[in-house]
This record gives C-alpha cells, sequence and structure tokens, in this order.
C-alpha cells in the first residue's frame, strides 16, 4: 500500500451558512482530516483562539508576509485581509494528509488553479434569504451595519456556486453533514486515488 497525495477540500458559502459548525463536526467525526488554519487580519471574536481558528495578524504583518509568497491565496472579505499558508498546505498534500479550507470563491479559483488534481470544491447554501438573515442575527456577533452588509454580499456570493464540484443545501444541520461526510468518502474512493493508494494489491489481485 502506497501513500496517496493528500486531498484539498474546498468549503465556501455565505456568512449564515453554517459552514463553521459543519466543518467543525466533520473534522470531528471524520478521520485523517484536518482544517487548515487561514491567516486574517480581523479582530478576534469571543471564543476564538489564535492559531486555532485564525492566526491573527496586523495588516503591517500579512502584507509582508504576502511579498514573500508565503501564501497559495488571498482575499479580502468586508474590509479584512484572509490568507492561506503555501507551506502548511504543501506538506499535508506531501503528506497523504487530507486538509479542509474554509476560504471564499475567490480564495477557491487560486487554490484550483495551483492544485487542479488535488483540489475538491463544495459550496454550502442556505434553504432560504429568510433563515440566512435569521442565523446572522441569531449568533449576535456582528453589528446590524456589518449583518445588512453581509446579506447584501450574500447574493453575489451565491453565484458562484457553478465553480464548484458540489452543492449542499444546509437546512437540516445532520442531512448536510451527513452529505458532507459523503462527499469527502466518495472523493478517497475515485478510481485514480485508489490506484494510487493500492498499486501493489491490483497488481497482486490482477496478476
Amino acid at each position: 500500500m502506497s501513500k496517496r497525495h493528500g486531498l484539498i477540500f474546498i468549503v465556501s458559502a455565505p456568512s449564515g451558512a453554517g459552514k463553521t459548525s459543519l466543518v467543525k463536526a466533520l473534522i470531528e467525526q471524520v478521520p485523517d482530516i484536518r482544517v487548515s488554519v487561514s491567516h486574517t487580519t480581523r479582530d478576534k471574536r469571543p471564543n476564538e483562539v489564535d492559531g486555532v481558528h485564525y492566526y491573527f495578524v496586523s495588516k503591517s504583518e500579512f502584507l509582508r508576509l504576502r511579498e514573500d509568497k508565503a501564501f497559495i491565496e488571498d482575499a479580502e472579505v468586508f474590509g479584512h485581509h484572509y490568507a492561506t499558508s503555501k507551506m502548511e498546505i504543501e506538506k499535508a498534500i506531501h503528506e497523504g494528509q487530507d486538509i479542509v479550507l474554509d476560504i471564499d470563491w475567490q480564495g477557491a479559483r487560486q487554490v484550483k488553479e495551483l492544485f487542479p488534481e488535488q483540489s475538491v470544491g463544495i459550496f454550502l447554501l442556505p434553504p432560504s434569504k429568510a433563515i440566512l438573515k435569521e442565523r446572522l442575527e441569531r449568533r449576535a456577533q456582528d453589528h446590524p451595519e456589518v449583518i445588512a452588509h453581509r446579506l447584501a454580499a450574500a447574493n453575489s456570493e451565491m453565484q458562484h456556486y457553478r465553480d464548484y464540484d458540489y452543492v449542499i443545501i444546509n437546512d437540516k444541520f445532520d442531512e448536510a453533514h451527513e452529505d458532507l461526510q459523503s462527499v469527502i468518502r466518495a472523493e478517497r474512493l475515485k478510481k485514480p486515488r485508489q490506484e494510487q493508494h493500492f498499486a501493489k494489491l491490483l497488481n497482486d489481485l490482477l496478476a
């Protein structure tokens, strides 16, 4: 049995679609997969931990890292910068570690250009705009004007679902979670990846 290359599961969604909760549940229940920790210039929210949820850096530090080509993708969202570490992703792929990128459509496009064979795009959608608004208000993490801004941006963001390989509607959490796990399993079982992973076994079986 040989080591296969790690896969990059790109999960994108408008704010309030339930992406964070679904990804957290995925990591807790599916073996051999972890979340890539992004860099961001936004302020740390209550209960967030530096180095666990994000690497919280100043704008000047972020720009220095970008200048040094430390990121494989970066984007500006609602006035804040976000980026994915190039070294972390390349190390995961080389070691056969599957990784989840919680990034927007701009970052997803950049990652897929760099890693077309390893990247799998998953877009999460809410069941309605009304429920999206309700979820944003219920989490009580942002000021009303920020919520209004996120809702206004959501329509534009959701247009990009067409760029992804899979679309999951997060209506009922358990069903959406099951769907997300199914995507991971299906991608791991694709023929080229199984051929790489079980090359010796296949040779022995077909000899």
